[in-house]
């Protein structure tokens, strides 16, 4: 799971591919490196330069200014560990055992155990415990098997080595390469892991995704699974699994803003809880104009045959998404009518549910790159193609904030969440951008379907037009509130929280948030769960966040908190401030709204509560260890 560059042209290769990968470090930081090609001239081989660094991508800068990367042709990877530990001998670009062929990866050699073990029955010795390092020795051998055939030492001879070799690698991958014999070449390959080709005046640039590519062109070709493609001064060849030439036409980079500042906060994280109010207010802009028809209250981007003969929902996501599916589930069901069902998408491709006729699935993903869902969405469409019945033909909606991403390049239906680009690992506005999208979905689908009253849904539009004002209110007060409980818990170890309810997902989103930047063990449970088995964990040492508010749960959730804090747990509530002062010890209070669109405004506590112990701690909050923002990789 890692970003990759690869760049072509008349400019010094290394500043691109520096820049290209710091706005990909989000998909990894443990480790970066790169690879240049210097042309010397008179038919001889080009100077390869390579450049490894351990830890985050301001290491590597610093050495290539120290050290130098001469070349306008180069390759770059920046590093999620999936085999072998984040150390300097395991990051990319790997490269033969003579150091003429370098490779940069995304993604998972599934079958390079075997590859190794016939490598090295060869003579071949490995230096890495990577998986990629096997096909940089793979290339090689193969140029050296063309040779001898009789072909010369040229761009397509390097291309047709590495179509030889992707024909033997099983899994998912994206790659670069480049051979110092082709000082003016750079072959790319995609296969389940995305891909794009960014076209320049008189120059290329192929990389992970799309923010690599904003500030070099807008001009791009996204390749397609299977395809390869050779890169020189002179154009793009693009040729599918098969070896035949294609002709695509490029297509037009579209989104938001792909750089970002903090301005004057301190992190990334902080910015973009502060700005949940702004992404709520455009939502409402956007969606909830005046004057829309009663059958459509949600300006949605799709016609009323979207939402027709639709028996049940099943939803695929995964980590802060999947949460946020749980609570579009809630609403779904509970104010729409729809069965509704919520999985993992990992374990969706292998264990799917029987089908079952007229089912919309939606794939909810911030980035539009994560490769469960992906690969859960494409599994889904390809077993319902197969039954001939109408009835059980593919409906798919995806949820994202990446309209350019691979999810929209998949299935035709895209609900765009408009949060804009979130450089923090851990999500916060794209998950609001998430929860609102549901709701929207949720309000038309009832509208539709006449399952509520013009009367109700005109009242939960109402309220959603109210959060953008609670909001601005809750990050306020909710900073301060929120720094001072942290240095009572930063060493803290061990959290639980309880919802239920609508705001069941928001207590697992609550301790998912303290777990990824706090490393603090934090579990969520429904509160009515915590006298079956959790509630052993509980002593003096152990807080307890409560999210109590008003509505069917209410007085449940005071109660199973009163059962906490008879185990002398210390008791935070996220609440309004009604019966706060007799039960909690702590109080992150909430203004009083309907229950159903509550998840919106107890989340902010949660996000910062998680912020301000981490930053207690001395933590890197915009880049948590062992984390990334786009988990491409299964």
């Amino acid at each position: 799971m890692c970003g990759i560059v690869a760049v072509i042209g008349s400019r010094e290769a290394a500043p691109l591919l520096l820049g290209g990968l710091r706005q990909l470090e989000y998909r990894g930081y443990d480790s970066a490196g790169l690879a240049t090609l210097k042309i010397l001239g008179n038919d001889q081989p080009g100077l390869l330069t390579c450049r490894k660094a351990k830890g985050k991508l301001v290491n590597l800068s610093s050495l290539v200014e120290e050290d130098g990367s001469p070349g306008h042709l180069g390759i770059g990877h920046t590093r999620w560990a999936t085999h072998g530990k984040p150390e300097v001998h395991n990051a990319h670009p790997h490269t033969d055992s003579l150091s003429r062929v370098a490779v940069v990866q995304n993604g998972i050699i599934e079958n390079y155990r075997s590859l190794k073990q016939e490598l090295e029955t060869d003579g071949v010795e490995f230096v890495s415990d990577t998986d990629t390092e096997v096909i940089p020795h793979l290339i090689s051998r193969e140029l050296r098997y063309l040779q001898e055939e009789g072909l010369s030492a040229n761009e397509a001879t390097l291309l047709k080595a590495v179509q030889r070799v992707i024909k033997q690698l099983k899994g998912a991958y994206a790659l670069a390469v480049i051979w110092v014999d082709t000082p003016d070449a750079i072959v790319v390959a995609r296969n389940q892991a995305p891909l794009v080709i960014g076209l320049g005046e008189g120059e290329f640039l192929c990389a992970s995704d799309t923010p690599a590519l904003a500030g070099f062109t807008k001009t791009i070709l996204p390749m397609e699974d299977g395809e390869v493609a050779l890169l020189t001064p002179l154009g793009i060849e693009l040729y599918n699994h098969q070896g035949d030439r294609q002709q695509r036409t490029p297509s037009l980079l579209t989104g938001g803003e792909y750089f970002a500042d903090k301005s004057n906060f301190r992190h990334f994280m902080l910015k973009e809880i502060h700005e949940q109010p702004d992404i709520a207010e455009l939502w409402v802009a956007r969606h909830l104009p005046a004057g829309l028809p009663e059958e459509a209250p949600v300006a949605l981007p799709f016609d009323s045959s979207f939402y027709e003969s639709i028996d049940q929902i099943q939803i695929l996501a995964c980590g802060t998404s999947r949460h946020a599916a749980l609570v579009g589930a809630y609403l779904l069901e509970q104010f729409a009518g729809i069965p509704t069902s919520v999985f993992y998408a990992s374990e969706f491709r292998y264990s799917p549910p029987p089908l079952a006729p007229n089912t919309l699935t939606i794939g909810v993903t911030q980035s539009g790159e994560t490769a469960d869902t992906l690969a859960a969405l494409a599994m889904e469409t390809q077993r319902r193609k197969a039954n001939q019945d109408p009835a059980f033909a593919p409906r798919l909606l995806g949820i994202t904030n990446r309209t350019e991403s691979s999810l929209a390049r998949q299935i035709p239906n895209i609900l765009d969440t408009g949060a804009g680009i979130e450089i923090g690992v851990a999500a916060t506005k794209t998950f609001l951008g998430q929860l609102f999208a549901f709701y929207g979905l949720a309000i038309n689908f009832a509208a539709r379907r006449k399952s509520r009253s013009s009367q109700e849904i005109l009242s939960l539009c109402n309220d959603l037009r109210s959060v953008p004002n609670h909001l601005r209110s809750l990050v306020d007060t909710h900073d301060e509130l929120a720094e001072e409980l942290a240095h009572i818990f930063a060493e803290t170890q061990d959290v639980i929280f309880l919802g239920r309810g609508i705001n069941y997902p928001i207590a697992l989103e609550g301790a998912l948030k303290l777990k990824e930047i706090s490393y603090i063990h934090a579990e969520g449970y429904p509160a009515g769960e915590l006298k079956h088995g959790p509630i052993a964990l509980l002593d003096q040492r152990v807080p307890v966040i409560s999210i109590a508010v008003p509505g069917i749960v209410f007085d449940k959730v005071l109660s199973n908190s009163q059962e906490a804090k008879a185990r002398d747990a210390q008791l935070i509530g996220v609440t309004p401030d009604l019966q706060g002062d007799e039960i909690f010890d702590s109080l992150l209070p909430i203004p009083e709204v309907s229950e159903l669109i509550s998840p919106l405004l107890t989340v902010v506590p949660m996000q910062l509560f998680s912020y301000h112990i981490a930053a207690h701690r001395g933590l890197d909050v915009d880049q948590p260890r062992n984390l990334a923002k786009s988990v491409t990789v299964e």
